[in-house]
């Protein structure tokens, strides 16, 4: 890939660093946080011993629990499930080997011991306490981190005259509010176009070329006769002898008709 999704690739790795870099900042002070309390019998230890310990704990919950999120994201969009479920089911899952690591360290250097049910079960419990807690924490901190930044757009707006509002493409308003405006790709399906967006996807009862005529102002293309495609929306492609498929966000792949690749790669799609 070359050009704008090659500069898109690198914009993700460069957010992804920045991410981990910040929950790790933060997993550092829910550590040190815990340290002070002492939860769960922790306070009889010296504070040089517990520091380590529940920032060593901190760090090792990040690395099980946070790819919860991404796992969450695919299947809501892939399955059509509400993510709060997703989440929760995958709070309890990942707290499973959570809580047999903070079992394990709990006896170093010495060999652990199996636990009894009672114990195991206890053990359980605390670990999901701090863990969905800490989950929670951050399904807040990233929905934040969604909203646009309003106050920052209107007080460079202040002293400029209120421009007359754009009307977007007429096919956008027939989405679902929840499902928002980002378009990836529109898919035929029968009578209906399942349209794709970055939140999730969705059928209207609308011929293909019907929709695509309601996509003025989108940079886009129709790449097959049953699917369109926004030129935004391309991270990668995959070719397999004289077939071409363009792999988009989030993993959907659409297939390039035979008859549109050389348009595509003289218009610098690949």
């Amino acid at each position: 890939m070359t050009g704008h999704p090659t500069q898109q690739a690198s914009s993700r790795r460069t957010r992804l660093t920045r991410k981990i870099l910040i929950d790790l900042s933060v997993m550092t002070v829910i550590g040190v946080v815990l340290a002070m309390i002492g939860p769960f019998g922790s306070s009889s230890q010296p504070m040089g011993v517990r520091l380590p310990i529940w920032i060593g704990f901190a760090w090792l919950g990040y690395a099980m629990y946070s790819p919860m999120g991404y796992m969450v994201e695919r299947l809501s969009k892939a399955l059509q499930l509400p993510s709060w479920g997703l989440y929760i089911a995958a709070t309890l899952i990942a707290t499973i080997p959570m809580a047999i690591a903070v079992w394990c360290i709990g006896f170093l250097p010495d060999a652990p011991r199996m636990p009894t049910p009672s114990e195991a079960l206890a053990a359980y419990v605390n670990v999901l306490v701090i863990g969905a807690s800490i989950t929670v924490l951050f399904i807040l901190i990233e929905r934040g981190n969604r909203v646009p930044e309003a106050n920052h757009v209107e007080a460079e707006a202040v002293a400029e005259p209120m421009p007359e509002p754009t009307p977007g493409p007429r096919f956008l308003d027939r989405l679902p509010p929840e499902l928002g405006s980002e378009l990836l790709a529109l898919e035929m399906e029968d009578h209906y176009v399942r349209a794709h967006t970055a939140l999730g996807s969705d059928l209207v009862l609308l011929r293909m070329r019907d929709a695509v005529a309601e996509l003025d102002g989108v940079d886009g293309e129709q790449i097959h006769r049953s699917w369109w495609v926004a030129r935004g929306a391309v991270e990668d492609v995959k070719r397999d002898g004289r077939n071409v498929r363009l792999v988009l966000e989030g993993g959907l792949e659409a297939p390039v008709s035979r008859s549109n690749v050389a348009a595509l790669k003289e218009a610098g799609w690949f």
